[in-house]
């Protein structure tokens, strides 16, 4: 199962490192990570999705919380978060099958950023589902190139990570 971790941390040199450091000394693997400061200058947040079982995503919660430069650490519930990633996918075609891809793009409300003679590229913010929809829809023509950045999550409603008081 996939588990999404949101964690905020000191906005300095080296904290990435030590967090993903903390992944590869222990062989758990990273699906997916993002890192940006937040509405204060002085704190980040890392948002990082990983597959395993409740014992390994505890374990790393725990390892977290033991980092100098971690502020707080929320594995997020499935169904209380909005995710989403930003796909850039270069797909070929031809003059024929532009129409198409074109069409496909509108359903997916992906947009087209760059067309070329033999290729279109596709931007698409969303989620990891329907990104993997559209990626099997355009597959069939011939994928040149795929870029995608990591996911990003926040909590629904009301609810906000703030630092916790010292």
């Amino acid at each position: 199962m996939k588990y999404t971790l949101s964690v905020l941390v000191e906005n300095q040199p080296g904290v990435l490192s030590k967090v993903s450091g903390l992944f590869s000394r222990r062989g758990f693997n990273i699906d997916s990570l993002a890192v940006g400061i937040t509405e204060d200058p002085a704190i980040s947040r890392i948002t990082i999705v990983v597959n395993g079982d409740e014992y390994i995503v505890e374990q790393v919660e725990k390892q977290l919380n033991k980092l100098i430069p971690v502020i707080k650490v929320k594995v997020l519930e499935p169904g209380r978060f909005i995710s989403c990633e930003l796909s850039l996918i270069k797909v070929n075609c031809n003059t024929k099958q532009r129409a198409e891809i074109m069409k496909i793009a509108e359903l997916m409300q992906a947009q087209i950023v760059d067309v070329a003679t033999t290729s279109l590229t596709l931007r698409l913010c969303d989620n990891d589902e329907r990104t993997q929809t559209l990626i099997s829809l355009v597959k069939p023509y011939g994928i040149k190139e795929i870029v995608r950045a990591g996911t990003l999550a926040i909590e629904k409603g009301a609810i906000t990570a703030k630092k916790q008081p010292s």
